[in-house]
């Protein structure tokens, strides 16, 4: 198993010691909930009306073992993909550890998807089970007749309610855990793309080990001084189920969910980890700027031990207030979906640059190249790639092996980031290479978007892009080309919004919206995004409605 020796307390020593040590039989479920002691806290949840529910790993152990068999009951076997689309709470966790014992697939979904998003993702994937809440599930029933591979929707309606928890209780309360070898595949996550509609990710059972190294690490090792863990980000997400749920299970200590109905309101934020004893997170940088505006009194209750974040540039702004405010030193972490947990920081043992991603984590390889795969001096910008060969990389894009070996480069795996490496081994982050915006922790694709946007009977053409914001590290701006004899106002920009906040997510939607004549295109009929950039940065303020 990925141990990581805490009696090192070097960084880099750390580093070049460490030795991958993967089973060549692994099965997630098992490994979370099943060798864990049975009376021991698993899990606290609490909805946005104040009521909690609390879960011992025993109690996982046969919920999840239960719901194993009777999902096999339904006729779902080794490989078959099953979608989860629950916000943070019991059944979510339940459903996952099911589906990993018995060697199906899981489909993470998030609850901000509109309809369009989760039919693709759900035809896409020929998902055969659905579990989720009653509004999620009325969504994928008015879309049945297009998915013919979704035979079951699985609804619940409070915790404890519903035909989730009906079916549960028929399954016997044995193991149903297949003999899954660490390279099966264990889950698919969607991740957004420059152009096209996003491509399905297949992770390894193995993932959750090689995430291992680098959680400790970014959480001041965990192993030894961890406790009640929480993330607001999102468990369909790879930061929520891989980066906070899943390491948090295996080293056997609580995880806190929070349903708070697809808000972040930060003052109640703060009193959910103070009442509840939060001492270990991972808090994307646009929540850490809203955590700013709740007062330091208020803040004084919250007792953290370790705070990673990621998604974004935290910026030393955040830092600096994170020390202020609550005597912790911020933990700057870079990973992928395809590939994570890859380079952080720790601040137990190494000192923290403030705007620097940090250095490759224990067991992960990771270079700054050239076009031709060779790595560059200190100080010199190209492309970020991680060493192939790690139990964290992802096994392909669903279906998709053009895409999967294109981001292949002899003995390198392409991030399509660009940054450099210091004198001292820190690497830092420049931009992308491609144009997916990251917005408040979220990777978004502009082709997503742009189709939306195009369906609207007003936009005869659009483009997307990302432009900066304080807050969110950048924002979704639309140029738009109105159909022949529209004229833009206020009431027509946010209908258009509001299309996209429905179709798509709440989170992908243009907040900024300039109407413009033509589009820049190429002699290919491609479109000059860097020349929107630009538009952007000299008319900043200008143009939009």
């Amino acid at each position: 198993m990925a141990m990581i020796d805490h009696s090192v307390r070097d960084f880099d020593l750390l580093h070049d010691g460490f030795r991958w040590s993967i089973p060549e039989r692994y099965n997630i479920g098992v490994d979370v909930c099943d060798r864990q002691p049975g009376d021991a806290l698993a899990l606290v949840c609490e909805d946005h009306l104040g009521s909690v529910a609390r879960y011992t790993f025993g109690d996982l152990r046969n919920h999840s073992n239960r719901l194993g068999n009777a999902l096999a009951a339904l006729g779902v076997t080794r490989g078959d993909r099953v979608a989860v689309i629950f916000a943070q709470r019991p059944e979510a966790v339940i459903a996952h550890l099911a589906i990993y014992k018995l060697g199906a697939v899981a489909l993470p979904l998030s609850v901000l998807f509109g309809p369009e998003a989760l039919e693709y993702r759900l035809a896409n994937s020929r998902a055969c089970v659905v579990l989720t809440d009653e509004p999620r599930a009325a969504q994928v029933e008015a879309m049945r007749d297009r998915l013919p591979h979704l035979e079951h929707i699985v609804t619940c309606a409070g915790v404890g309610e519903g035909p989730f928890w009906e079916l549960l209780a028929k399954g016997a309360d044995s193991s149903p855990a297949v003999d899954t070898v660490a390279d099966d595949p264990a889950m698919l996550i969607y991740t957004s793309v420059t152009t096209g509609p996003p491509k399905g990710s297949l992770n390894a059972h193995r993932c959750l080990l090689g995430n291992l190294p680098g959680f400790e690490l970014s959480q001041n090792f965990y192993a030894q001084t961890g406790g009640l863990f929480w993330t607001p980000a999102d468990w369909a997400w790879t930061g929520g189920l891989l980066d906070a749920l899943l390491p948090t299970l295996h080293y056997g200590k609580p995880v806190l969910g929070y349903d708070g109905q697809g808000r972040f309101d930060p003052e109640r934020v703060v009193d959910l980890m103070a009442r509840h004893g939060v001492r270990n997170a991972f808090i994307p940088p646009t929540a850490m700027k809203m955590l700013m505006q709740v007062p330091d009194t208020a803040l004084r209750e919250v007792k953290l031990k370790a705070v990673m974040s990621a998604g974004e540039s935290v910026g030393e702004r955040v830092v600096e207030w994170a020390e202020q405010a609550l005597g912790i030193t911020v933990n700057e972490m870079w990973g992928q979906t395809e590939f994570n947990y890859l380079v952080g920081n720790c601040s137990a043992i190494m000192p923290v640059k403030l705007g620097s991603m940090g250095k490759p984590f224990a067991g992960h390889w990771v270079d700054v190249i050239d076009d031709q795969g060779r790595p560059l001096p200190d100080g010199e910008c190209g492309e970020l790639a991680a060493r192939t060969g790690d139990p964290v990389q992802f096994l392909g894009y669903w279906e998709n092996e053009a895409a999967t070996q294109a981001k292949i480069r002899g003995e390198w795996f392409l991030t399509g980031d660009v940054g450099y490496r210091d004198a001292e081994g820190y690497l830092w982050f420049v931009g992308r290479q491609d144009d997916v915006i990251s917005s408040a922790g979220y990777r978004i694709g502009p082709g997503e978007i742009e189709d939306c946007l195009i369906r609207h009977p007003a936009v005869a053409q659009a483009a997307v892009i990302g432009v900066p914001d304080e807050l969110r590290g950048e924002i979704i701006k639309a140029f738009i080309v109105l159909a022949p004899g529209v004229t833009p106002d206020k009431q027509l920009t946010g209908d258009i919004q509001r299309q996209v906040k429905r179709q798509l997510a709440a989170y992908e939607y243009p907040r900024e919206i300039e109407y413009i004549e033509t589009l820049p295109l190429t002699t290919t009929g491609k479109v000059r995004r860097k020349e929107l950039r630009d538009r952007d940065l000299a008319t900043r303020g200008e143009g939009g409605v």
